[in-house]
């Protein structure tokens, strides 16, 4: 009777211990929901065949990777072709130097023969008329000079303008040229893809699904009592289902907490509860491969 009476105390202690450790991470949560990721859904910016396309669901993808390429034959030919127009717009422009060269030549020789009429008059060799009709002369020669430079000149920036819009277009199918190459946006891995090479697409056309998996999203819901326990930035616990009964713990912080309250979600199986009013929070939780979206975790402040 007195070994039992011993006995007692140390029994009643294991049986405490078993209670407490069967509770921790099971059933003992804070708040419950679902992991999400942040999906991107590229699309296409051109129309065109997929020529290549390397993307495969499950395929992990970095940033600004070559992953697709649409057809750009025709875009190419419409490029080159008004490539040529500039050129041959161009080709027909002035030499203005080479059209001045004779007038200029003028010019020199009726400055030379000013200076020798201007020594011939000092020296009483020739008259003040000849000296005269020569600087008329030059005069008339240096406005011919500056009327014919000035058409020149207007004739030549008629034409540069006349390829402004040329060059325009170039830009256009430049544009559309780099927009024909598929490239990543965010690094990731693809969770869906809707096309496949070979396939013709058009602008605006969903190609594939891709999302950055090494950090995911738990959306749970707490109530009104319970936002004095939480504050933004908090370290919580995560749980995930393992099987057999088990559970997975992970840490998480929580980054992000509604300002709006809202019914509790329908996947809240009692009328009760879907009737209270609840708020929603997003905890950042690393992801090590084991965690999948859509899956059940548990929080616990």
């Amino acid at each position: 009777m007195k070994r039992l009476q011993s006995l007692t105390p140390i029994i009643f202690s294991l049986f405490l211990l078993f209670i407490f450790g069967c509770g921790a991470g099971k059933g003992k949560f804070d708040a419950t929901g679902t992991f999400e990721s942040e999906e991107i859904i590229i699309s296409s910016e051109a129309n065109g065949k997929l020529v290549r396309f390397d993307v495969e669901e499950g395929a992990a993808l970095k940033q600004n990777q070559l992953v697709g390429i649409v057809d750009t034959v025709q875009l190419f030919l419409k490029k080159k072709q008004l490539e040529e127009s500039v050129k041959a717009v161009l080709s027909k422009q002035p030499d203005i130097t080479a059209q001045l060269a004779a007038l200029d030549e003028q010019i020199k020789t009726a400055s030379t023969e000013k200076k020798r009429i201007e020594n011939l008059v000092k020296a009483g060799a020739a008259t003040t008329k000849q000296l005269d009709d020569v600087n008329s002369q030059l005069e008339v020669l240096n406005k011919q000079y500056d009327a014919a430079k000035s058409n020149l000149t207007i004739t030549k920036k008629g034409l540069q303008s006349e390829t402004l819009p040329l060059q325009a277009q170039i830009e256009q199918i430049q544009d559309q040229l780099s927009k024909s190459r598929i490239v990543n946006p965010a690094e990731g891995t693809v969770l869906t893809r809707y096309a496949k090479q070979n396939e013709v697409t058009g602008a605006g056309k969903a190609l594939y699904k891709i999302a950055d998996l090494s950090t995911m999203t738990l959306r749970a819901y707490v109530n009104g009592d319970q936002l004095g326990q939480i504050k933004l930035g908090q370290k919580v616990k995560v749980f995930v289902d393992k099987g057999n009964g088990d559970q997975k713990e992970m840490e998480g912080e929580i980054y992000w907490v509604s300002s709006k309250a809202e019914f509790t979600p329908k996947t809240i199986q009692t009328k009760d509860e879907r009737a209270n009013l609840v708020y929603a929070i997003k905890v950042k939780v690393k992801n090590d491969g084991y965690v999948k979206i859509g899956m059940y975790g548990e929080i616990v402040f």
